[in-house]
């Protein structure tokens, strides 16, 4: 019995002995081993590694690309307008033991110091830059130059910087009112010089058209009076011509004509002597009376 607790005693040590001693680095990992606190070496090649036990530590780095997002701050441009700008940067840890020697074993110590070198340098590049590069093509260019300020300082840490970039930058709510409100004034000005020219084309085009339309209706009165003139005329010489030709016809045409208006209605009575003239032609029809015309009354 106490032989057996004995090699399982042995065994328990042995297990835990090389639990201790070795370790696996992952693909996406790198290793540093310290001693008593002590960086030793740095392991970045992955697989099954060794180390002493109880005495030796291993301290795991994250190879790949790491993101910080920067509060956003308010930065004021080259030509003193301000900038609520939001960046995110995306960075490496290149060197594990400047790392730890810089800013301690965990990836929470390298964030202060990105805050304050990405805040430093958005204030410096933007600083000289007006608002229309900020928000133009030029911004690439920008943001290449504060990339490069920003991994020049970070080298010193241990880290690479790949890319810094800001993901928004609006106008401080103040100014972006202002504008809103110079933008809508702009507009409404806009408007009203347009409403004003088109009214002004409008009464110039209603006042050709009234023009037009008084030279038409005189030139259209003045033809139809000419051509009405012109018509009495050529009925006048047609009256006189016939007139001429044959003067007793027409003296009972004309009589016909004044019988017709006069007797039209149907209840006409007239007072006068049977030897009128009027009835002239009610008297001689070639030795006999003419008769009534219908409908027309017996004459008084």
């Amino acid at each position: 019995m106490n032989r057996t607790f004995a090699l399982l005693a042995v065994l328990a040590v042995i297990i835990v002995t090389t639990a201790s001693t070795l370790f696996t680095v992952h693909q996406t990992q790198q290793v540093l081993i310290t001693q008593f606190g002590e960086p030793i070496r740095v392991i970045d090649k992955p697989g099954l590694h060794a180390k002493i036990p109880f005495i030796q530590s291993v301290i795991t780095f994250d190879r790949r690309l790491l993101d910080f997002d920067a509060p956003g701050e308010e930065v004021i441009l080259g030509d003193q307008r301000r900038l609520i700008v939001d960046s995110f940067t995306r960075y490496r840890i290149t060197d594990p033991l400047v790392f730890y020697q810089t800013v301690g074993a965990t990836e929470g110590g390298i964030r202060a110091r990105l805050n304050s070198i990405v805040s430093s340098s958005l204030r410096r590049v933007l600083g000289n830059e007006p608002l229309l590069s900020v928000l133009s093509t030029d911004r690439p260019r920008i943001m290449g130059e504060i990339r490069g300020q920003v991994n020049a300082e970070a080298r010193q840490f241990g880290i690479e910087v790949v890319d810094v970039r800001i993901r928004r930058a609006d106008l401080p709510e103040e100014n972006t009112q202002a504008i809103l409100s110079r933008m809508q004034s702009e507009r409404e000005r806009v408007a009203r010089e347009a409403r004003a020219e088109g009214a002004e084309v409008a009464q110039r085009v209603r006042a050709g058209a009234e023009r037009e339309r008084t030279v038409l209706l005189a030139e259209a009165q003045a033809q139809s009076d000419v051509l009405r003139g012109q018509g009495e005329q050529e009925a006048i010489r047609i009256v006189a011509e016939a007139f001429q030709r044959d003067l007793d016809f027409f003296q009972f045409w004309r009589s016909m004509q004044a019988y017709r208006e006069a007797f039209s209605e149907g209840n006409t009575r007239m007072v006068m002597t049977p030897d009128s003239e009027f009835f002239r032609f009610f008297r001689e029809s070639g030795g006999r009376p003419l008769a009534p015309l219908p409908g027309a009354a017996t004459p008084q």
